[in-house]
């Protein structure tokens, strides 16, 4: 495809190489960041993704290596050879990245597999010849994170996957190629390094990590630019804030949308929805968001209630809302072909439809029937889309949840050449298809953001890379099986190592009808995903906390307080994930990577740097070893402190999450509410574990963007734990005038018997292993002596 190198220029940051057949270009991002690119289809890189690139100043090198081209940068030498053979050296000079010198050679496939095909099972092929292809060498110890929403096991090595947005209805198991999601980003953790690789290209595309060849990986698209980013370690934290430097990083989100969701299709007429309310409200079960699926609209009209069902809409969600809950309605991007029907018809006038080639708008199936769909790729359809949130907030709508956009479709497949406007670069649904989701939750965000001046909620099931600018996800239709469950942790994961931060999956699974056992181990695994939402579908038995037994309703009630008690922590961690890009929920080779015990962990992981989590997710399990690294960790249940670097046995009846807390750890709490901003927290709960340690507490209004104009407080607690133990607390910034009057301490060690703040006696006392006292929320140190 390129041939020999002829020379090569620099001009600003970017090294431009002529070859025999074609030209490339590297571009230097940072010194951390090269990108890769060939415009095959297009003159630069017209990104969905990267939609505000920056490019950091850094000095670079370019020189002639006598048969190759040499680029260095404080970070990374990138050495390019003839054909567009690329690859990338650490500062140490350590071989990161290699291409693959020979050809692909796919293994055998034997047999003729038509008399299977025959009984109905599907043939298995491999994958063919691609217009882009990228092969990397494998050498042997790399494990592979990240890629989205694929299910499988965490570590993605030895497995092919394909990114193209799909509805799959079927339940989901390891082998799917695609689910709804694309994010073509993934990270390479070796002995001695680890890297990112994103191939930013929204045209279908391949990824084979050493499935078809034990010697390489690759990956490769059927058509669109050759246009890839290296980002360099060595640490994987490192790269993730690398990667969301490029794609932008998950906004600090409201507060409430942090708190619990119950949703199911449907919830309708308006005397169910507030059955469901008062049933949270007599169980003592927090709740914040009550979800409406497509039940609630006139006929499946997007923009419209059904006025039986729903008559007046503003009176329904104005009564929810003093009692502390919000609605969020789902919207999809099916508009129903119905002369009448204003949304459609101004749409028609305006041209904001995809169209078939000869212009006509394209006609398919969904919800409301016949339906069109609209051009998500022209700035002007985003723009009326956006308004039409206006629609919805008026009727006292909290959030937007978008669904069926991969685009879904009833009859079939929308066709290759469906004709989008794509921004005045003129395609087809090939290259519109895995970002026709992303573009319309950014739609969706602005019109929110636009309507309500505050930060927006929005859920979308389909995605590509840098959608999380936008929008929540959550990992789609799943079934109420234990498998599920289990391949839910895996899949959050990787969508938070992939960016995609504020993720979720449906608690209890959605088709298929749960059990109570399996409901009250999923709620635990929900406590600690970023969005936290109960869904099932229409037809299967009741999911709701209560729908079972006692035993059932005070498990779920056990751990979605637990949640609203962890609620500080959580925030903390979305401000930090605005700020670094790291998810809340974590594996625990992000924070431990030399560790290789933790490479492959399906079923446990971190909740920031100081919890982890190790949920039951086998049916009649009532104990489970798990892995604690090293260091020091707390048994949250029971104080007991254990050494690290070792697996642990534990007993985890059924009301029983294993939870482990970090030495030295600094644990903000709230106290219960049935709701967030209930009432106001004039107190926090510091809940603090011995040991050195430093930790940051962020504190704002919970909704508006004033912390971007810095209207919020920093707390910074810094433990030297000992004999005496000292604790400083520091307020670095002060700029939000709601701030708390008093810590409530609670510190693990009852050794403890005399306490000073300031130097002047505070009262305390001894409540089971902790000592516990009161101090105002200010500045100062507190001085634990024996």
């Amino acid at each position: 495809m390129f041939g020999r190198i002829l020379d090569f220029e620099v001009k600003g940051n970017k090294v431009y190489i002529r070859f025999e057949k074609n030209e490339g270009r590297i571009e230097v991002v940072s010194s951390a960041i090269i990108n890769v690119f060939s415009p095959l289809r297009y003159d630069d890189h017209y990104s969905r993704a990267v939609e505000s690139p920056v490019t950091e100043k850094c000095d670079f090198k370019a020189v002639d290596g006598s048969g190759f081209i040499q680029i260095t940068t404080d970070d990374l030498t990138v050495k390019v050879f003839d054909n567009f053979a690329v690859d990338f050296y650490d500062k140490s000079g350590l071989l990161l990245c290699e291409d693959y010198r020979g050809e692909r050679a796919p293994f055998t496939r034997r047999g003729n597999v038509s008399i299977a095909e025959a009984e109905g099972h599907a043939a298995l092929k491999n994958s063919g010849k691609h217009e882009i292809e990228i092969i990397k060498k494998l050498f042997g110890d790399e494990k592979f994170y990240g890629l989205g929403d694929k299910t499988g096991n965490f570590n993605k090595k030895g497995h092919e996957y394909e990114m193209w947005n799909s509805d799959v209805p079927e339940p989901h198991v390891e082998t799917h190629k695609s689910l709804y999601k694309s994010i073509p980003f993934f990270i390479t953790l070796r002995e001695k390094s680890a890297f990112g690789i994103f191939f930013d290209n929204t045209f279908k595309s391949y990824f084979d990590l050493g499935k078809e060849n034990s010697e390489y990986f690759y990956f490769g698209a059927d058509e669109g630019n050759l246009d890839y980013y290296f980002i360099a370690g060595p640490e994987i934290d490192q790269i993730i804030s690398n990667y969301t430097k490029l794609t932008g990083v998950v906004p600090l989100p409201q507060m409430w949308t942090l708190g619990y969701h119950q949703s199911r299709w449907s919830y309708a007429p308006e005397s169910r929805v507030m059955e469901i309310a008062k049933g949270f409200r007599e169980n003592d079960i927090p709740l914040d968001v009550i979800h409406l699926d497509v039940d609630y609209m006139d006929g499946y009209r997007v923009f419209t209630w059904d006025n039986e069902r729903f008559p007046d809409p503003r009176k329904t969600t104005e009564a929810l809302k003093r009692d502390g809950i919000k609605i969020v309605t789902i919207i999809d991007p099916g508009i129903k072909k119905d002369k009448g029907y204003s949304v459609y018809d101004e749409g028609l006038k305006n041209d904001f439809f995809a169209t078939d080639p000869d212009g006509i708008p394209y006609v398919n199936a969904v919800w409301p029937g016949d339906s069109v769909y609209p051009d998500f790729s022209d700035s002007r359809v985003r723009d009326w889309w956006a308004e039409n949130q206006k629609i919805m907030i008026d009727s006292g709508v909290s959030g937007i949840w978008n669904d069926m956009n991969e685009p879904a479709s009833f009859k079939g497949p929308l066709p290759d050449d469906v004709s989008f406007k794509n921004d005045g670069r003129p395609t087809n649904h090939k290259e519109i298809h895995n970002v026709y989701g992303h573009l319309m939750s950014k739609a969706t965000f602005e019109g929110i953001k636009k309507h309500t001046g505050k930060r927006p909620f929005v859920i979308t099931r389909a995605c590509y890379a840098g959608t999380h600018k936008y929008s929540t996800v959550w990992t789609g239709d799943n079934q109420s099986t234990w498998e599920h469950l289990r391949l839910s942790i895996p899949m959050l994961l990787n969508l938070g190592l992939s960016g995609q931060a504020f993720c979720g999956c449906d608690v209890g699974g959605f088709f298929s009808d749960t059990s109570a056992e399996l409901l009250s181990r999923w709620v635990q695994v929900g406590c600690f995903s970023t969005l936290f939402r109960n869904h099932t579908a229409i037809g299967t038995r009741d999911q709701e906390p209560w729908a079972f037994d006692k035993k059932t309703l005070c498990i779920n009630r056990k751990y979605i307080k637990l949640r609203y008690k962890l609620l500080p922590y959580l925030y903390d961690l979305m401000w930090e994930c605005e700020n670094t890009g790291l998810p809340p929920m974590r594996p625990l080779v992000l924070h431990y990577s030399q560790d290789s015990n933790v490479h492959e962990i399906n079923d446990q992981f971190l909740f920031g740097r100081s919890i982890l989590v190790a949920p039951v997710v086998e049916q009649g399990k009532r104990y489970r070893s798990l892995y604690l690294p090293e260091g020091t960790w707390y048994d949250y249940w029971t104080k007991e402190s254990i050494e690290g670097g070792r697996a642990i046995l534990r007993d985890a009846p059924l009301d029983v999450c294993p939870i482990y807390i970090k030495a030295g750890a600094v644990i903000p709490n709230y106290p219960p509410q049935n709701y967030v901003g209930e009432k106001k927290i004039d107190e926090l709960t510091l809940d603090i574990y011995p040991g050195d340690s430093s930790y940051c507490h962020y504190e704002d209004d919970g909704e508006s963007y004033g912390y971007r104009a810095g209207k919020y407080n920093h707390y910074r607690f810094t433990q030297h734990a000992g004999d005496s133990t000292v604790i400083k607390i520091e307020k670095p910034h002060k700029g939000y005038a709601g701030s708390y009057k008093t810590f409530k301490v609670v510190y693990n060690d009852s050794n403890f018997t005399k306490v000073c703040f300031n130097g002047s006696p505070i009262e305390s006392k001894i409540q089971g292993s902790a000592i516990e006292f009161i101090i105002p929320a200010e500045e100062g140190t507190i001085n634990l002596e024996v």
